[in-house]
């Protein structure tokens, strides 16, 4: 049996060489147990990393043309698509903002763009948001990226994914490179079928769902009502959620709106409010209103507009005289005064009661408060006097007029009071007829919450800027309701909000 033991010894030997050579080709060092080879081969890797794939981009054009792009939503039967014409050099942080607003989307989630074979192809590169970049995903930062670098020839596609939960998943196809006027548009949609899907409505699945619901005219509306009732309660209305139905007209409003060019010497605060919008929708809304507001246009008014504006506090200034009216112990105007202002406001058309006790008489309260606020009466020893600036503008209407203008809006307890403030000049300014669900729109898109949780209703948004809208009803220069909730310009009203947003230092 030698030769069956020689056989043996020698099968052992070529395994112990396989064993050591393939231990050796992953730097295991045959003096050491296989597995701490192993740990040590592997220390320091992280499971979840992604290889840096290589580069899809290509250089960028010398010149500036217009890419005709269809962008499609993945999934969606028909497909639901809208045609774009765009400029080449735009960033694609850029492009995020054109599709979040052709698509009606809210920037409420995150988003990628990938070039690729397919957006989960293993070799795609994908270009960051912010988030991503702070988050040290392997990818490219958006802003640096440029279209022209990652759409080159007719047939090109790009993804773009938003919303990571419901994947909406947007494939951009070039189908055109044309030449440019100097004068084109950034973005310019041309086309496009289908309405566009609601925030958070779970995918393409629930927008199949929700259009099949809320669509008398789809084959399967019925079903799909019967569905959603019972799901949600017999009583409940999808069309709530219905998906917004494509309006190419007001959709190149918006895109014009995002590339409008805000003046070059804007005043400091509205600045400022515009650095604080931080997703697309709340910068159109904003940049949209500063267009309107005519911040150039004279602001110019005669002396009859301006009495008839400013009444109230000239009527007060002149009740006040220089004598000075003396208070209640608690601080009030007595009652005949408070029956005399009244009187002379009619005030009996906007409150209830005697009128006559100042704590219970709103509108009187809130006409001498604001006086004091804004500078032209003061408190002395138990009395209400004119101030410095009150005796200034005493008998001048255009002289009051400006600057009532100049003290708003009135000194806020907060921020959130001060741009909701700003904003109701700027509303008004604008000429707007949904005054106060812009400015609940462009406080939430900055981020401020009820508690810090709940968005903010129009309504709100009247609590927040009260102050400056008492005062721009009080001369007349706007009017409110409280069903529903609004806020519009009177004749002059523009021209006071006008005044009264250039007043402040550029």
């Amino acid at each position: 049996m030698v030769g069956d033991g020689n056989d043996s010894t020698s099968d052992a030997s070529d395994a112990e060489r396989r064993r050591s050579e393939a231990m050796r080709a992953f730097g295991f060092d045959s003096g050491r147990e296989p597995l701490s080879g192993l740990i040590g081969a592997l220390r320091g890797l992280d499971p979840l990393d992604r290889p840096v794939p290589p580069s899809r981009r290509r250089p960028r054009r010398d010149d500036v043309v217009t890419y005709r792009v269809r962008v499609e939503i993945s999934g969606t039967k028909p497909p639901l698509w809208r045609r774009l014409e765009l400029a080449s050099d735009l960033f694609l942080n850029e492009v995020h903002d054109i599709l979040q607003t052709v698509f009606g989307w809210q920037d409420y989630h995150l988003h990628r763009f990938a070039s690729g074979p397919g957006y989960f192809g293993g070799d795609d590169e994908c270009y960051l948001c912010p988030f991503e970049v702070d988050e040290d995903e392997v990818g490219v930062p958006e802003d640096q990226v440029r279209l022209d670098e990652v759409l080159s020839g007719v047939g090109d596609c790009l993804f773009y994914v938003y919303d990571f939960g419901d994947h909406w998943e947007h494939v951009l196809t070039l189908q055109a490179v044309l030449p440019r006027a100097e004068e084109a548009p950034r973005a310019v949609c041309t086309a496009g079928k289908r309405p566009a899907p609601t925030e958070d409505c779970g995918g393409v699945w629930g927008y199949e769902f929700l259009v099949a619901a809320t669509d008398p005219g789809h084959p399967h509306h019925a079903e799909a009502l019967a569905e959603y009732r019972d799901a949600y309660g017999e009583e409940s209305d999808p069309r709530g959620f219905a998906p917004t139905q494509f309006d190419m007209d007001a959709t190149n409003a918006s895109l014009n709106a995002l590339f409008a060019k805000l003046p070059e010497h804007l005043p400091q605060p509205l600045a400022d409010l515009v650095a604080a919008a931080r997703d697309p929708a709340t910068k159109r809304r904003l940049h949209q209103l500063i267009g309107q507001a005519g911040l150039s246009e004279p602001t110019e008014i005669d002396t009859a507009d301006a009495a008839r504006m400013v009444h109230p506090y000239a009527w007060l200034l002149d009740h006040v005289g220089t004598e000075g009216i003396k208070l209640t112990g608690a601080g009030y105007l007595p009652p005949a005064s408070v029956e005399a202002i009244a009187a002379e406001l009619d005030l009996g058309q906007e409150w209830i009661g005697k009128l006559n006790r100042e704590a219970q008489t709103l509108p009187v309260l809130l006409l001498r408060e604001s006086a004091q606020a804004m500078g032209l009466l003061r408190k002395y020893k138990g009395k209400l006097l004119l101030a410095p600036a009150g005796r200034k503008v005493h008998g001048d209407p255009q002289a009051l007029w400006h600057h009532l203008a100049e003290r708003l809006p009135i000194k806020p307890k907060n921020e959130c009071e001060r741009q909701a403030g700003l904003l109701a000049l700027l509303a008004v300014a604008a000429e707007t007829t949904d005054g106060l669900p812009a400015i609940a729109d462009i406080l939430n898109g900055i981020g401020w919450r009820l508690d810090g949780y709940d968005p903010l209703t129009p309504g709100d948004a009247f609590r927040v800027s009260r102050d400056t809208i008492d005062v721009l009803t009080r001369i007349s220069a706007a009017t409110t309701s409280r069903w529903p909730v609004e806020l519009r310009p009177l004749p002059h009203g523009p021209t006071f909000a006008r005044a009264a947003l250039r007043s402040w230092p550029m």
